[in-house]
């Protein structure tokens, strides 16, 4: 398994496998033929960016089936999705405020995101497997009152794409086995989500490939698996949202009102 990052450095955008407590520097582009170079960097001398940028963020909506159980809504026969904006995205680490023309509940969901590492279209089950560089953390913030607010149009994107609410990171981990791994998510410093990855309806190569016969997936692409259980509201002045994934580590943002 490699872990790989993305990062600025005296104001230079590199990227790198890590190496214990180091980066070691790589050349080219990440997904396609990464060369490593003998430069080193700490991990703790650099600013981690968002470890890739998409062209794209896609977002499931009922893929577990213990939430759907909780919600009484029957498990669905293809993947549910919407289309997150791509200026949404924060870095690991960022500051993320309440947006101006928003006052209501903001609603954090812990998520496995799958990155893109080849253009994918119209693939196989086993194609999309091979198509899938890896895997990261998510924190799919929502403005949850807004979904509903017209009851003519249910206003998913917009809900879910104001800036910063697409933090994701701290890495791409690849080769990564799902099989036993579950997503931790706490917030400031209390569990709220615990639920396994083998609890997915639609498991990473059988999602990659429907996606793939509705869009093009490029490599970068984000696939922000869903949720689980535990979903909850960010209701103090102050709250740091830690999502936990073992093998990638955790992401961690603080959130402010």
């Amino acid at each position: 398994m490699s872990q790989w990052v993305r990062f600025e450095d005296d104001g230079e955008e590199r990227f790198g496998c890590l190496m214990g407590k180091d980066i070691l520097v790589h050349t080219g582009t990440m997904f396609d033929d990464p060369q490593p170079t003998y430069v080193r960097r700490p991990l703790t001398a650099v600013r981690l960016l968002p470890p890739c940028q998409p062209s794209k963020i896609i977002a499931l909506w009922n893929n577990f089936r213990q939430l759907a159980a909780k919600l009484s809504v029957p498990e669905p026969v293809e993947p549910l999705y919407l289309l997150k904006a791509v200026s949404s995205v924060a870095a690991p680490g960022a500051v993320i405020s309440r947006p101006a023309s928003y006052a209501e509940r903001i609603v954090f969901e812990g998520e496995l995101g799958i990155v893109i590492g080849r253009i994918c279209a119209n693939a196989s089950d086993e194609a999309a497997a091979a198509a899938i560089f890896g895997y990261t953390c998510v924190n799919d913030l929502t403005a949850s009152d807004i979904i509903a607010r017209d009851k003519n149009f249910a206003q998913w994107a917009r809900a879910k794409s104001f800036d910063g609410f697409g933090p994701f990171g701290p890495i791409i981990a690849t080769d990564l086995d799902l099989s036993g791994l579950s997503v931790r998510t706490e917030v400031n410093g209390v569990e709220r989500q615990n639920y396994p990855l083998d609890d997915m309806i639609f498991r990473p190569e059988r999602l990659v490939s429907a996606l793939s016969k509705d869009m093009t997936l490029l490599p970068g692409d984000l696939i922000c698996c869903g949720t689980s259980l535990g979903v909850g509201s960010l209701k103090d002045a102050a709250s740091t949202v830690s999502v936990t994934i073992e093998g990638i580590g955790t992401l961690c943002n603080t959130f402010v009102q």
